[in-house]
C-alpha cells in the first residue's frame, strides 16, 4: 500500500496504550513537524485536509471528541511520524569510533507500528508467515490438513476443538498464500509460478478437509465468535468468515436443491415474483422465454465435488492481494472507488500470473464485484466482455447465471455462480464485522432488508434467487442460534 492510499484513526495513534492520556510524544512531533490530520464527515459525504495546529489549539483533546468528524492521520504523516521516532546520537559526528548509524527506539517503533498493522487490517500475526521459507510453509499447511483429519477421523468430536482448528488452519492458509504471493510478485511467471506450485497444492488438500468439516457445522456460530477473539486483524477477520460462511452456505444450497422441492418451488412462484428482475438482466428475449433455465444455464442443480472444492479455494484467496482496510460501502456513502477497484485487480493479476490455482478460484477473485453489470461494479470481467463485444457486436448473452466457465468465456452467461454466491457473503459480512472502523455495525437482519433494498430493488447488482437462498439461510441460522443459548 502506498503513503497515499494508507489512512490510520487518530485516535488509535495518539491514544497511550493501558494510560488514562495521550502519548505527548506523538503530538508533539505532529506539532513540530506541522502535519495535517484528514477529516472526515460521513454524513456530510465531507472530507478535508486540516493543520494539526488550528484543531489541537481549539481543543487539546480533539481526536477524541464524538461527533459527526473523523479523524485520521494520513500514510504520509505516518511516515514521518515514524521516521522522527528514530534519531542518531548527540555526539556522533564527534567520534571516531562510532559509525554515523541511526539508533532506533525499538520499543516505541514497535508500538507504532502495531497500531498501524491491527489499523490496516492484517494484524501483528502475520510477520512470522512473511519470515518462514517456502518449505516452512508447505509444512504448517500439511501439518493444519493433518489436524483437520484427526479430527474428522473422531467419532465424537467436541465442538470447541472443531471450531479452533477451523479457525486457526484457515488463518494459517489466509496468511501464507498472501506472505507467498508478496514474495513472487517481483519474480518472473515461470520462476513464481514454481515455487507457489507445492503451497497450491497443500492449500488445496487442507481445503478439502476444511470443507468436510465446515460442511457438518452449517448453522454454528460459535465459528464466528471464536473468530472475533482469536484474531486482531479486521481483513484477516473478514477473509476467514467470508470463507467460512462461503463454504457453509454452498452445502445449505447443496442439500437444498438435492433433498427437497425447493426447484420446483421456486419454478412455480417464478413467473410473480422474479421474471420482471431477470428480463430487466435479458431484455433482448421475449419475456416469456424468461424461465428459470434462463437464469441458471443448463438448469439449476447441486455443486459437484469438484467444483465444489475449486470454488472453496477462490472463497479462501479471493481477497489476499488486497491492499489495506478498503472497507465497504452501501448506499450512497462516499468511498474511494480507485482503492477499491485496485484491490480487485491486484489479487486477480497476482493469482493468475504467480500461481497455478485453478482458473476456477482465480476467476472467483476478479468477478465477485461485477454486479451484473451495474455500474458501481467492476472487475476484470468487464473488459473481457468489452473486447469480445468489439469482435463479435451482434453477440447476446442469453442466461444469467453458469457453474461452469465455458459459458462465461463464449459470452452465453452474465455471470459466474460463485462469484455471485460470493458478493451476497461479501456484502453482508462487510456490513455486519462486528470491529467496523467506520461506521456502526449492522444486525443480520438489518444487513438483509437494507441489501434487499439496495442490490435487488433499486439496483440489480446481486443475484434474487440467490439472494432470497441467503436470506432463509440466515434466518434457519439465527433460530437455531436462538435454540442452542435457550437449550
Amino acid at each position: 500500500m502506498s503513503d497515499k492510499d494508507t489512512v490510520i484513526l487518530l485516535s488509535k495513534i495518539l491514544t497511550q496504550p493501558g494510560v488514562k492520556g495521550n502519548n505527548q510524544k506523538y503530538i508533539d512531533i505532529i506539532l513540530d513537524e506541522e502535519i495535517p490530520v484528514l477529516c472526515v464527515n460521513r454524513d456530510a459525504q465531507k472530507k478535508r485536509l486540516m493543520p494539526f495546529k488550528v484543531l489541537f489549539d481549539n481543543n487539546d483533546n480533539f481526536w477524541h471528541k464524538h461527533g459527526t468528524w473523523e479523524y485520521y492521520l494520513t500514510g504520509e504523516g505516518y511516515r514521518i511520524l515514524k521516521d522522527k521516532l528514530i534519531v542518531k546520537p548527540a555526539n556522533w559526528q564527534n567520534s571516531a569510533a562510532q559509525k554515523p548509524e541511526e539508533v532506533k527506539k525499538e520499543e516505541e517503533l514497535e508500538e507504532l507500528q502495531a497500531v498501524v498493522e491491527v489499523e490496516l487490517g492484517f494484524g501483528n500475526e502475520y510477520t512470522p508467515f512473511t519470515e518462514m521459507t517456502t518449505e516452512e510453509k508447505v509444512e504448517c499447511l500439511n501439518n493444519d490438513k493433518k489436524r483437520l483429519q484427526g479430527i474428522l477421523a473422531q467419532k465424537n468430536r467436541d465442538e470447541n476443538e472443531v471450531t479452533e482448528a477451523l479457525v486457526d488452519t484457515t488463518k494459517d492458509a489466509v496468511f501464507i498464500n498472501r506472505a507467498a504471493l508478496e514474495a513472487a510478485i517481483s519474480l518472473a511467471e515461470g520462476e513464481a509460478k514454481k515455487i507457489t506450485q507445492d503451497l497450491v497444492d497443500s492449500t488445496q488438500e487442507m481445503v478439502k478437509s476444511s470443507a468436510q468439516l465446515i460442511a457438518e457445522n452449517v448453522f454454528s456460530n460459535d465459528l464466528m465468535n471464536t473468530l472475533v477473539d482469536k484474531s486482531n486483524g479486521t481483513i484477516i477477520q473478514h477473509m476467514t468468515r467470508v470463507y467460512l460462511n462461503g463454504l457453509a452456505f454452498l452445502s445449505y444450497y447443496n442439500n437444498l436443491v438435492s433433498t427437497s422441492s425447493a426447484i420446483q418451488r421456486l419454478r412455480i412462484k417464478f413467473s410473480a415474483k422474479y421474471r420482471e428482475f431477470y428480463h430487466n438482466l435479458l431484455p433482448h428475449l421475449d419475456i416469456d422465454d424468461v424461465v428459470l433455465e434462463r437464469v441458471f444455464y443448463g438448469g439449476m442443480r447441486a455443486i459437484p465435488p469438484e467444483l465444489y472444492f475449486k470454488w472453496a479455494v477462490g472463497f479462501l484467496i479471493h481477497d489476499i492481494g488486497k491492499a489495506g482496510a478498503v472497507e465497504y460501502h452501501e448506499g450512497e456513502a462516499n468511498y474511494d472507488r480507485k482503492i477499491v477497484i485496485d484491490h480487485v485487480k491486484q489479487g486477480y493479476r497476482s493469482i493468475m500470473t504467480k500461481t497455478n490455482y485453478p482458473m476456477e478460484a482465480s476467476l472467483i477473485t476478479g468477478y465477485h464485484h461485477e454486479y451484473y453489470g451495474d455500474v458501481d461494479g467492476y472487475g476484470y470481467f468487464r473488459a473481457y466482455l468489452a473486447q469480445y463485444k468489439k469482435s463479435n457486436p451482434d453477440a447476446k448473452q442469453d442466461y444469467c447465471i453458469t457453474y461452469d466457465l465455458e459459458p462465461i468465456m463464449d459470452y452465453q452467461a452474465l455471470a459466474y455462480f460463485p462469484a455471485k454466491v460470493l458478493e451476497i457473503i461479501d456484502v453482508f459480512d462487510s456490513v455486519t464485522d462486528p470491529q467496523r472502523a467506520y461506521r456502526k455495525s449492522m444486525s443480520a437482519e438489518e444487513a438483509l432488508v437494507m441489501m434487499k433494498e439496495q442490490f435487488v430493488d433499486k439496483h440489480q447488482k446481486i443475484d434474487a434467487i440467490l439472494f432470497d437462498i441467503f436470506t432463509t439461510f440466515i434466518q434457519e441460522k439465527e433460530k437455531q442460534n436462538q435454540k442452542q443459548k435457550s437449550a
